[in-house]
């Protein structure tokens, strides 16, 4: 073969390889920090949101508390976290949820500052004006009274038209799809059903500033958790373009629970978990980052 052709072929190969490379979207892993504080009930934190510049960020606990704080960065990187606040999400009477009300699971805030919280147990969502304010109930439909004890709105999101997602942590068989409920403007409706793959179930929902809709999955196994993040694309009331950006390892950040995806200031998306230490001494309470590479 002569050197030209040779040459040629050289090029036209590594063209279709970075091609390829480009092609496949993945996450990187970023940084990671274990948050602790001295604080009555702090633990089990189960779903998050980050504001807009990676620094402010909500988390609630599925033992209805719920915190205020942000994140400190060295080079875009974790470095620690400060300037907390910690409340107890109320009831719609004001008073600090107890018993089975304090299953919080999803948590999702709109343009304005309010936020919305999905519970597990008395499957439902509460809207909330601020730290400390009473909660406002959302009209459930009738399908939030028929999902399992422990099983229920596991993830929560919203979209650029104030609509808001939720799904349940079961779909009742393997080989059936994850229903999806969307909520507008006082009525429900399921858009769209999120395939079942393997073992693993939802542990937190979000729709990212791509408007794409980004889930985190877990699966347990031998006392360890393996995570897993899957995106689609929104079309109308249809997903597509379904995605694996992400498989761990088991144990490798134990039990990531809440997601929040936001765009840092050179336009990469990240995406922010935490993890739930189930109040337990051998677990923590950790904050893992990814970016996304496409």
């Amino acid at each position: 073969m002569r050197a030209s052709s040779r040459l040629a072929l050289g090029v036209f190969l590594y063209f279709v390889s970075t091609t390829w490379l480009l092609a496949e979207p993945r996450l990187e892993f970023s940084s990671e920090i274990v948050w602790r504080e001295d604080v009555e009930g702090f633990g089990g934190f189960s779903a998050l949101w980050v504001g807009k510049d990676g620094s402010a960020f909500i988390a609630v606990s599925d033992q209805g508390r719920i915190a205020e704080g942000k994140l400190e960065r060295e080079n875009g990187e974790l470095v620690q976290v400060t300037d907390t606040r910690f409340d107890w999400l109320r009831d719609p009477r004001g008073q600090p949820v107890e018993d089975f009300l304090v299953d919080a699971e999803g948590i999702a805030v709109d343009e304005d500052g309010n936020f919305y919280v999905s519970f597990e147990a008395q499957h439902r969502i509460w809207k909330y004006r601020g730290l400390g304010a009473k909660a406002q109930a959302i009209r459930s439909p009738r399908d939030f009274a028929g999902l399992q004890n422990n099983s229920g709105l596991e993830g929560l999101a919203i979209d650029g038209k104030r609509r808001l997602y939720t799904l349940p942590e079961r779909s009742g068989r393997m080989d059936r799809p994850f229903p999806v409920y969307r909520y507008t403007r006082g009525s429900w409706d399921i858009p769209f059903r999120i395939p079942r793959r393997g073992e693993y179930l939802p542990a937190s929902l979000d729709i990212g500033p791509d408007e794409k809709l980004y889930l985190l999955e877990r699966d347990f196994s031998t006392m360890f958790f393996s995570s897993r993040i899957r995106r689609f694309t929104l079309d109308g009331d249809e997903l597509v373009n379904e995605e694996e950006l992400l498989t761990t390892l088991p144990g490798r950040h134990q039990n990531l629970e809440g997601l929040s995806v936001w765009r840092d200031e050179k336009g990469n998306l990240r995406l922010t978990m935490i993890s739930d230490d189930g109040f337990k001494s051998f677990w923590s309470t950790r904050f893992v980052e990814y970016r996304l590479i496409e």
